[in-house]
């Protein structure tokens, strides 16, 4: 295993490296448009595991994730964008903090989705974690790289740090891209139903919400 970081998160041969661990079932720790967020492939069925022991987290809670773009998104869940007010409110807030509750490919491995075969997604307004998306080719798991339980970190020396001693994966890397938002975490919302639901309030409001339906006409 190799642990690697970098200031310089831009810089080509880093991106190369961070892409190559992600392929090859490793962890990246990488800034996301809230906070640092621990990224790996969903489709592989050791990155998902080491995940789960990286975090401490018990199974049976699906894991976020993030795409480079909505196209990208049905690559994880085909036909999300069938439904009107899951259309609507991507069209008003992404790129940024608001995930989708939507049903999971069968591409993912079955540890990432929730028992009703659900997953959270969205588009990462971060440009690095949109980046690492767009070279992998398929959304990325992108769980804020914490401890659960423990506060989300700010700075990647405070994510390594706070994660403690991680999984025997073949490569680790983290990038250090400097201090992130922080505030509130993303706003979840169900969009399978004739009704949105909020799961989660977070970065954007409940009024926000219901604001940019009602301004489109929902």
């Amino acid at each position: 295993m190799r642990d690697m970081e970098t200031k310089d998160v831009f810089d080509a041969e880093r991106i190369e490296q961070a892409t190559i661990a992600i392929r090859r079932g490793g962890l990246v720790i990488a800034p996301t448009e809230t906070f640092y967020g621990l990224m790996a492939d969903p489709r592989l069925a050791a990155a998902v595991d080491a995940v789960f022991a990286t975090k401490n987290r018990p199974g049976g809670r699906a894991l976020p994730l993030v795409a480079c773009c909505a196209p990208q998104v049905a690559l994880a869940a085909p036909g999300w964008d069938r439904s009107l007010v899951a259309r609507k409110l991507a069209e008003h807030f992404w790129p940024g903090p608001l995930s989708l509750v939507v049903t999971g490919s069968e591409r993912l491995c079955a540890a990432v989705k929730a028992a009703d075969g659900t997953t959270a997604i969205r588009v990462s307004s971060h440009p690095l974690a949109k980046m690492l998306a767009e070279r992998v080719g398929f959304p990325l798991i992108a769980t804020s790289a914490n401890r659960s339980g423990r506060p989300p970190a700010c700075r990647a020396e405070q994510a390594r740090a706070g994660l403690g001693d991680l999984p025997e994966v073949e490569m680790v890397v983290v990038l250090d891209g400097g201090e992130t938002a922080g505030g509130a975490p993303s706003t979840i919302v169900d969009t399978r139903g004739d009704e949105p639901r909020i799961v989660r309030e977070g970065a954007i409001s409940a009024s926000a919400i219901r604001a940019a339906l009602a301004e489109s006409g929902r």
